[in-house]
């Protein structure tokens, strides 16, 4: 198999073992010990700026990229994406602590959330986050009863729901009517929060923000949501005279988990939205919007590999096989979730013919604990062997959990041919460091 088509940054070296950014895999393996995250920075960075470039190329300097942190949140990809000139956007105040931390400018974030308590809401004023993208009415109230207590006239952007269909998965399409997220368009919802937003004192509208789902591979998808809300800037311009000022279009372009995935070049993607937005706003007679993106699995998940160390190799006759690895559903749950794929290798022996067929499992006390089912490693396969697991950047780390008292693993970042911890490995005290006897 050719893996550096699933991602040029992951290749085999002379001795047949996996390498990532250039490094070899088992050796890293050795020295950090697994379960290990590894993230790619200058994959990372790429990824940032195929966004910064064409979205100031398309839409002009002032276009902003966010970095959809729920993908991968810690103190270092948001110094990194900083540093690559986005904003960002959280959907907690633990996001958001993490965020300031790094020395992310606190004008330059967006804070979502379907559901902010009085709590977030008081902490991201009182912390002067530039943007609430809010979902529902009574959010509204609460930010404009908060600010107003404190003195303050807060900007917002509304979220809606266009109704489409992203042909996605389920689980992860967030543009319909029936979403949970947001005010629909089409029920006269929108129009009806947005009216009401223009009366509150301690609000600002400066625009409307919408995001249709995750795993998207074409940009007709961002054309007709923007068209639907690009239409309805227009209707309230008509009826009451409001110029929208932020048009933040969401994210949500799709990566490649195994060969089978489309391609998507997301640079020409963006170009042919930004021309299709730019017509549709002129033929409509409203100015455009500062245009914002919200990239957040296309800048991390193929930066990221999570390796692991065979245990187990069960063959029960007649039936299937099972390789258990130190790692699991606490490390990676979003097979149990969603029945993601990934591209499962074996580290050491790389280049080996596959004809082992197993399902790779972790260690957790839980039938569903699987990583992968059904895939191909090769036959000899055997315990303290090492198996990497592509593309992992995104909502691994974010998702991993304590479940059965695991400790989560270490994200290490390899740069220039050298690698360092980012996060570190929890420890037996870390997982008691609240309990209380």
């Amino acid at each position: 198999m050719n893996y550096n088509s699933l991602c040029e940054n992951i290749s085999v070296n002379e001795q047949g073992h996996l390498t990532f950014a250039g490094q070899d895999v088992v050796i890293l393996a050795k020295e950090y010990s697994t379960p290990l995250y590894l993230m790619d920075e200058a994959r990372i960075r790429s990824n940032c700026r195929v966004y910064t470039n064409t979205l100031r190329e398309c839409f002009g300097e002032n276009a902003l990229p966010l970095y959809a942190s729920k993908a991968a949140s810690f103190a270092k990809m948001y110094s990194i994406v900083s540093e690559e000139g986005f904003g960002t956007d959280v959907v907690s105040s633990g996001e958001l602590y993490t965020a300031l931390l790094a020395g992310i400018d606190a004008k330059n974030i967006f804070f979502h959330s379907n559901n902010k308590t009085d709590a977030d809401i008081a902490y991201g004023i009182d912390k002067g986050v530039g943007h609430f993208v809010v979902d529902n009415v009574e959010e509204l109230d609460a930010i404009n009863e908060i600010a107003l207590s404190k003195g303050v006239r807060q900007g917002v952007l509304l979220r809606l729901t266009p109704g489409i269909d992203p042909h996605t998965y389920a689980a992860v399409a967030t543009g319909k009517v029936d979403s949970k997220f947001g005010s629909a368009i089409e029920t006269g919802q929108a129009k009806s929060i947005a009216a009401y937003a223009l009366t509150l004192k301690g609000i600002k509208l400066e625009g409307f923000h919408c995001h249709v789902g995750s795993q998207v591979f074409d940009a007709d998808v961002y054309m007709r949501s923007a068209e639907i809300m690009l239409s309805f800037f227009k209707q309230m311009k008509d009826e009451y005279g409001y110029e929208t000022e932020i048009f933040d279009m969401g994210g949500g372009f799709g990566v490649r988990y195994v060969q089978s995935d489309p391609y998507i070049d997301i640079a020409e993607s963006i170009r042919i939205t930004a021309n299709f937005v730019k017509a549709k706003a002129l033929e409509l007679g409203i100015k455009l919007p500062l245009i914002c993106m919200e990239p957040g699995r296309s800048i991390v998940a193929d930066a990221g590999m999570t390796v692991y160390t065979a245990g187990t190799v069960k063959k029960i006759t007649g039936y299937k096989n099972y390789v258990s690895i130190d790692g699991s559903m606490a490390d990676n749950p979003r097979y149990a979730l969603y029945g993601s794929k990934y591209t499962v290798i074996h580290a050491g022996r790389a280049l080996d013919e596959c004809n082992f067929e197993c399902s790779l499992v972790g260690r957790c006390c839980e039938s569903g604990d699987i990583i992968q089912e059904n895939i191909m490693l090769p036959d000899g396969i055997k315990r303290g062997d090492v198996i990497a697991v592509a593309t992992t950047g995104a909502y691994n780390y974010s998702m991993s959990s304590n479940y059965n008292r695991l400790t989560r693993p270490p994200v290490v970042m390899l740069s220039n041919g050298t690698s360092y911890v980012a996060v570190k490995r929890e420890s037996l005290e870390d997982i008691v460091r609240n309990d209380v006897l």
